[in-house]
């Protein structure tokens, strides 16, 4: 699923990594189900913690969700499994492989999303064929151990410098997604503010409304 620039825009509204942390009695394609359904726009399998049979599995049944309701489904860092169950893309951090043999390896049809920090990150990602750019944490997180805070100013900078979409990422809620108002961001890119929650479908919701409320 190769999307043109207005389309991934739009896409990228609400952004969903998953986290089997919060899982309970349902499986993760269940959940993802449940935040797609409460306007989930894009999603992303993050498994750090999965055997490659179990990251495998994961990915097919995820995968069949975001088919079923015409979600882009992208796979954090795993360039060889996005290519091998044909994901509409992959996600690579600035620790993982560039973005440049990122590309040659998926083709140009696949979305490729890169994570960056800073304006030359970002810049590069861009001309080394990245599609779209995460960029945080914005605000103060326990979820990635490895994210590094970035203040409003790098982040309106990083959107200022690029000419693809930028979507923010880390500790971002309904509650203090405002604050990021101006920066020139497309969208949120949230864990436990959909995952975490008692009711999925209505965090979704509620997220999509502030979402098309600030940007």
């Amino acid at each position: 699923m190769k999307l043109n620039k207005a389309e991934l825009i739009k896409a990228l509204a609400v952004y969903a990594v998953t986290d089997r942390y919060w899982l309970k009695d349902e499986t993760l394609a269940q959940v993802v189900e449940k935040a797609i359904l409460g306007g989930t726009t894009f999603v992303q399998l993050r498994e750090k913690n999965a055997t490659d049979e179990e990251f495998l599995q994961l990915a097919l049944d995820v995968q069949e969700v975001c088919k079923k309701y015409n979600v882009p489904f992208v796979i954090n860092d795993n360039v060889e499994l996005a290519a091998k169950i044909g994901a509409d893309g992959v996600h690579v951090g600035q620790s993982d492989m560039n973005a440049l043999d990122v590309r040659a390896l998926v083709g140009s049809d696949k979305i490729l999303g890169v994570s960056a920090q800073t304006v030359e990150q970002a810049v590069l990602a861009e001309k080394q064929g990245a599609d779209y750019l995460g960029v945080g944490a914005v605000f103060s997180t326990n979820m990635k151990d490895d994210a590094d805070y970035v203040p409003y100013e790098t982040l309106k900078a990083i959107c200022d410098a690029v000419t693809i979409p930028v979507v923010a990422i880390g500790g971002i809620t309904a509650d203090n997604m405002h604050e990021l108002k101006g920066s020139g961001i497309c969208g949120v890119s949230v864990i436990s503010s959909i995952f975490g929650k008692e009711d999925i479908t209505a965090a979704a919701s509620e997220l999509k409304a502030k979402v098309a409320e600030n940007f």
